[in-house]
């Protein structure tokens, strides 16, 4: 039976109103669904204030406020008030202590960056359970663990969802999780109170900075991760990324580094890629993949530096990512019935579309084209708008730009905003088609046999955000094999 002190354990408490002495088990953290002896954290979100539902939650039951800022008429009602520094913070170690603290009872390994995120997190989860060694993931696109699988609402979800899937896993007797750690995840104290037995650093790039504000606050964010992590964990960063060694200098893990072209604990090169794959050389090791890309070449030694952190035998490893294959949403690709390879790809940062875009032009003859179908979201970083349209122009044969996630903002206006990074050299080959469907129809249009179509920005995504946050259905790759196979 919980008492309340051990729910609070290590919470910041400023002052505590009432009597303390109270049987929370039947507590449940979900204010639409609030029972007579019953916990509400009051949360400061970025459009609502959960201060202003404290007297909702006391009319359906609620006996325990946390809050920051007590109401004018707390003394009214025989309710505990508990006023705390930071209800995030509150919350996620309340979270972690109602579950037991699970993430000490499994090695939960971050994998944090601006790229890279999800395709190490997914092929990890997928590596090790077809090394029997039985795994869970949380991820941008799902939360996946033994029969459970569950669509991902956020990259890091919040810190009951994610105390409550950690549970379920030991429940199920997994003995590793892999989790995207995002910037807004660690800002928003949802990883507060995780005991991480190891954190992946991939790099770090233009984005988000219409969230954090300046580039400085971005980096400064994922670092803290590495600030708290303990003795007994490790840290792996990419060292080809100049803010690596940043990330881990007030560290007290163990530290480890990987690099595609610096010294470094962990080493790869690539050797041969084709669009079907590339060769590469791990540690004086060729193996064969089916991934592209220096990226991918970067993101399969990550996965391989923790396999060999784990003491996994070398040919054992190497087997198993060399039949790894693209997580969803990332460089997947058809051959259409008129021999155009289509490829759908999540990059939405101008180090992303640019990696994307070397890489094929890399691959490809001089004698195909590569066609690029691509937006920028609404209500988020403008400033990448430019910088992208000009990467896309630049480096494309033609672009069309297009709709992505426009939100509340007027897709013309999104696409204005790119069009400024093209240079005079290339406005010929932009085209604007704001409908995204007809977007792609326009590339089919353009492409001859043995082009290339690249349609990049939303990947995985099985949707658009529009007005009024309106979600309608809208998958890319779905929607081009239709489109290019008719």
């Amino acid at each position: 039976m919980k008492k309340l002190k051990e729910i609070l354990f290590k919470v910041n408490i400023n002052s505590v109103y009432g009597d303390t002495d109270i049987d929370i088990t039947k507590v449940t953290f979900d204010s639409r669904n609030v029972e007579n002896n019953t916990l509400f954290v009051a949360i400061e979100g970025y459009r609502i204030d959960g201060h202003d539902y404290i007297d909702q939650s006391l009319k359906k039951g609620a006996s325990v406020i946390v809050c920051e800022k007590l109401p004018k008429n707390f003394k009214n009602n025989n309710s505990v008030y508990i006023c705390v520094d930071c209800s995030k913070s509150a919350l996620s170690i309340i979270a972690s202590n109602f579950y037991d603290i699970p993430s000490s009872k499994i090695d939960l390994i971050g994998v944090t960056g601006t790229n890279g995120k999800t395709t190490i997190a997914s092929l990890l989860y997928k590596l090790y359970n077809d090394l029997d060694i039985k795994s869970g993931l949380v991820s941008t696109i799902n939360i996946e663990y033994d029969d459970f699988i569950e669509t991902s609402k956020n990259t890091t979800p919040d810190p009951i969802t994610l105390n409550h899937h950690l549970s379920k896993m030991i429940e199920k007797g997994v003995q590793v999780c892999f989790i995207e750690v995002s910037s807004h995840g660690i800002f928003q104290k949802r990883v507060n109170g995780l005991d991480f037995k190891g954190m992946i650093f991939t790099n770090l790039t233009h984005d988000h900075l219409d969230y954090h504000k300046s580039f400085k606050e971005y980096r400064d964010t994922k670092k803290i991760v590495f600030d708290r992590l303990g003795k007994k964990a490790f840290a792996l960063i990419n060292i080809d990324d100049k803010n690596a060694k940043y990330m881990v200098q007030n560290t007290s893990a163990r530290v480890y580094s990987y690099s595609l072209k610096s010294k470094s604990n962990f080493s790869s090169r690539i050797i041969e890629q084709q669009l079907n794959g590339m060769l590469l050389s791990i540690e004086s090791s060729e193996i064969w993949t089916k991934l592209i890309g220096k990226f991918n070449a970067s993101n399969l030694l990550a996965i391989y530096s923790v396999g060999k952190l784990y003491n996994i035998d070398k040919i054992k490893l190497l087997t198993a990512i060399s039949m790894l294959e693209s997580v969803v949403g990332r460089l997947q690709s058809f051959l259409s019935t008129n021999k155009v390879t289509v490829i759908v790809d999540y990059a939405h940062t101008p180090d992303a579309i640019e990696n994307v875009i070397s890489t094929i032009n890399k691959i490809k003859s001089s004698s195909q084209n590569l066609i690029t179908v691509i937006g920028c979201g609404g209500d988020r970083d403008k400033d990448k708008r430019s910088i992208m349209g000009k990467i896309c122009s630049d480096l494309s044969s033609r672009v069309i730009f297009t709709s992505d996630n426009p939100r509340s903002e007027d897709p013309n206006s999104i696409i204005e905003d790119m069009i400024k990074g093209v240079s005079k050299f290339n406005t010929d080959k932009v085209t604007v088609e704001i409908e995204r469907s007809k977007a792609i129809i326009e590339a089919k249009e353009r492409s001859m046999q043995g082009d290339i179509v690249l349609i990049a920005g939303k990947g995985h995504e099985d949707y658009q955000e529009l007005k009024n946050n309106m979600r309608v259905k809208f998958d890319d790759f779905k929607i081009a094999k239709e489109i290019f196979n008719k």
